[in-house]
């Protein structure tokens, strides 16, 4: 039996896991539930993904599960500017690595960050956010409270635009530095300073909503989360108003709620 305590923030509900890897299994056996649930009614699910190491137990334990892959449509909900397609540090490549490349998806859908018509990037997966409405949503929060690359100075909870570039905020780019680990840079001058990024309204109106936030660096951001007014200022916030929504965290991220 695996120990967790929960609580409820407005409608947001809160697991708290003693491990990652007991929050990672038991976020992939809720969402996989809430899958299969869907695929009863549907013929066909869509998905966006958070790509962080946040979502690295969840994911390596959701590839694993009895879904019918076949009838989901994968998203990513943010991507940097100007990096190589090449470049371990792209989201997508980092999602095709840990799940896209695993499981036999209907189809996934790659944003693009280095082209020339950015503007046309975002048209182009605007229309695809439209015409696929997403029934899931799989995020992480930021240590700066944001969700995708809604970082506070343009995070905007009635933000008019459903894809939309963003210059990325400081904390935001150290948050990608760390020598130790191949899919972040090694120093702050590497990291881009824009990105491609779904905004929040797109984010929140996904049918069901599954945040994954561990780790000690993460404490400040689920304090702020849960114990501030909800506001643009901590973009997390709004989650506790989304009416089918879990937040996934782990003693260490929960260490300062208390």
């Amino acid at each position: 039996m695996t120990d967790m305590r929960e609580l409820q923030k407005e409608q947001l509900n809160v697991k708290i896991y003693q491990t990652r890897p007991q929050m990672g299994k038991a976020a992939a056996d809720e969402v996989s539930e809430r899958i299969n649930q869907l695929l009863e009614d549907k013929d066909y699910i869509n998905i966006v993904f958070a790509a962080a190491p946040s979502q690295n137990e969840f994911l390596a334990s959701l590839r694993d599960k009895d879904i019918d892959w076949s009838r989901i449509n994968a998203f990513h909900m943010d991507e940097y500017v100007g990096l190589d397609r090449s470049a371990p540090q792209l989201f997508g490549n980092y999602l095709k690595d840990v799940l896209f490349s695993h499981v036999p998806f209907r189809e996934v859908y790659y944003m693009n960050g280095d082209v020339d018509d950015l503007a046309g990037e975002c048209e182009r997966y605007a229309d695809l956010m439209k015409k696929y409405p997403t029934d899931i949503v799989i995020l992480g929060i930021g240590e700066n409270t944001h969700l995708a690359f809604n970082d506070p100075h343009v995070a905007f909870f009635d933000d008019p635009e459903v894809v939309k570039i963003i210059d990325l905020d400081e904390k935001n780019r150290w948050q990608q530095v760390d020598p130790e680990d191949e899919i972040c840079f090694d120093v702050i001058e590497e990291v881009p300073t824009h990105a491609i990024t779904l905004t929040i309204p797109v984010l929140f109106n996904a049918a069901y909503a599954y945040a994954i936030a561990p780790g000690i660096n993460k404490a400040d951001a689920i304090y702020h989360t849960l114990k501030d007014d909800i506001q643009e200022k901590y973009p997390s916030t709004i989650l506790r108003k989304h009416p089918h929504a879990v937040l996934y965290i782990d003693e260490d991220s929960a260490s300062k709620l208390d």
